[in-house]
């Protein structure tokens, strides 16, 4: 196979100019085969080998070509690394990293950001090339508009098992010029805990912990009445006398199907089951309503049997009941 086929095949069907004249055509061998529209220009000396809709990786190596040296960043980066799923949709600009000392001016579809780093952070035997996973994940939690969308981005790497809480707390200590350090770090801290989701850990820093509630054991495993392994949001129990509450954090504003709705009340009654009665909660009493919802898991918790009572946080009322 000559070097200009192997490109393309190592390069999902995208080259650049620059590549193939190197590869040994020619201008005049270019220019004929974009003629004959064997070659269609995607951007400015980068060509693809079809004249229709480009999937999203040929459109990622496409930008990659175009202002090389460059390799995707951001959420391309991790929609490389994780495919379609819920990151960006095909038709989303494709995002790229340069070195800090480069202007590079960036095509359509495409954005550009320069980087100090970009040396160590980038994997060139990737393909296409990308920044690291861990980089690009602290990258943009410290770059997210609000808090909870930085929760929710380390929240969500830890949890699809690319990466683990730890590692992303060692890449905060050893990245420069992070704006939300302490916050991340935090973060990181609860996630470790086992928080894997803006609910659970808002559910934590809103609720359980500035009201006193008791420390729940969070991602416990367990097992359906079938056998089927699953995981329990947040475990409360005691041992003098033994009681036990199942808390649930629902973070859909609506069930994706019916299937979810029947897995839901399946697990709630598995948890019957096992003489642990469950209650289910969403954003509307952890964020809406974090003192309120924390005063009545705290009497709920007294009547299963703990000892304990909850505290009064600074947003709570200051006399009556914490609502």
């Amino acid at each position: 196979m000559d070097l200009v086929a192997q490109r393309l095949v190592d390069q999902d069907g995208v080259i650049a100019r620059r590549q193939a004249l190197a590869a040994g055509l020619t201008s005049t061998d270019v220019a004929r085969l974009v003629r004959r529209r064997e070659w269609c220009a995607v951007h400015p000396g980068v060509y693809v080998t079809h004249n229709g809709p480009l999937p999203w990786q040929q459109r990622a190596w496409a930008a990659g070509l175009a202002c090389w040296q460059a390799a995707l960043d951001g959420t391309s980066a991790l929609r490389a690394c994780e495919g379609p799923g819920r990151r960006p949709r095909d038709d989303d600009v494709i995002a790229v990293v340069v070195a800090h000392e480069r202007k590079v001016r960036a095509p359509d579809g495409v954005s550009v950001r320069r980087s100090r780093g970009f040396a160590d952070e980038v994997q060139w035997n990737l393909s296409p090339p990308r920044a690291r996973y861990c980089d690009v994940v602290i990258g943009l939690a410290d770059r997210a508009r609000h808090e909870q969308d930085a929760i929710a981005v380390l929240a969500d790497a830890c949890g699809g098992r690319r990466t683990t809480a730890h590692r992303l707390r060692a890449q905060v200590e050893s990245t420069a010029r992070l704006r939300r350090r302490a916050f991340l770090g935090a973060v990181l801290d609860d996630v470790a805990s086992g928080t894997c989701s803006v609910l659970e850990h808002a559910f934590l820093t809103e609720v359980e912990r500035p009201h006193g509630l008791p420390r729940g054991r969070r991602q416990v495993a367990g097992a359906t009445g079938a056998g089927r392994r699953l995981f329990r949001d947040v475990v409360y129990s005691g041992r003098r006398p033994p009681w036990s509450q199942v808390v649930e954090l629902d973070g859909r504003l609506f069930h994706d199907s019916a299937a979810a709705r029947d897995r839901d009340m399946e697990r709630d009654l598995d948890a019957a089951l096992e003489l642990n009665e469950t209650v289910r909660l969403g954003y509307g009493q952890v964020l809406g309503r974090p003192c309120s919802t924390a005063d009545k898991l705290g009497r709920l918790f007294q009547l299963r049997g703990w000892a304990g009572a909850p505290v009064r946080c600074p947003r709570c009322p200051s006399s009556g009941q914490i609502v």
